[in-house]
């Protein structure tokens, strides 16, 4: 049976399984052989990263041609007015390419939203936003130099949904397998450490790296 993993990607984590310059990788996180990333996230970005170790339904979830919706909140510099809301949803011009348009609105900061680490940076004197933004694409960057290019920088970005699949109940570093239809398995494996076993849940901690100072 074809396998279906959900991880909360933390900070600074790699969507890769191996890394020469030893950051740390999906490996440190998922003890599961054979599973790919279906679609990347940057390494200063957090959040859903959805695996499989099915190569057709991998390229579905990946390729922008199967319009598979992503959602992304995103914490920004500034207070963004109506009429740059209206440019990223109207599609930006990037230079090597336009962005498709897309939904974009105003909320209040995520509930329950963890700590990163290391924290962004904070400014007295600017205040930030949070915008939600569906795209159905996701070129390197993507978000992030849309919203700079219509005036207010990143300063977080969280995906937190893939189609149907989100990041509900997975704390960073955690990781949920569901069947392949994204519905929950009977046996479903989760990696929280206090989760009832009678839940079939197997406890797997992350194995972190750290990189010994010269």
């Amino acid at each position: 049976m074809s396998r279906l993993i959900l991880f909360n990607k933390p900070f600074g984590v790699l969507t890769q399984f191996a890394d020469a310059d030893g950051r740390p990788t999906l490996a440190d996180y998922i003890p599961i052989p054979y599973v790919y990333a279906a679609g990347r996230l940057d390494a200063d970005s957090e959040g859903l990263v959805v695996l499989t170790d099915d190569g057709g339904l991998q390229a579905r979830i990946a390729n922008p041609r199967h319009k598979l919706p992503k959602l992304y909140r995103v914490q920004v510099e500034g207070e963004p007015t109506d009429e740059a809301l209206q440019k990223l949803m109207a599609g930006v011009d990037l230079g090597d390419f336009l962005t498709r348009t897309c939904q974009v609105r105003r909320i209040a900061e995520p509930a329950g939203l963890w700590q990163r680490h290391p924290p962004i940076r904070y400014r007295a004197a600017i205040p930030a936003t949070w915008l939600e933004l569906v795209l159905q694409e996701g070129k390197n960057r993507q978000v992030r130099r849309m919203t700079a290019r219509v005036g207010f920088p990143t300063l977080r970005l969280i995906r937190w949904a893939v189609g149907d699949w989100t990041l509900e109940g997975l704390a960073p570093g955690q990781w949920r397998e569901l069947g392949i239809s994204g519905q929950p398995d009977p046996k479903q494996r989760v990696n929280v450490a206090n989760a009832p076993k009678s839940r079939g849940v197997k406890n797997i901690l992350p194995i972190h790296k750290r990189k010994e100072s010269p």
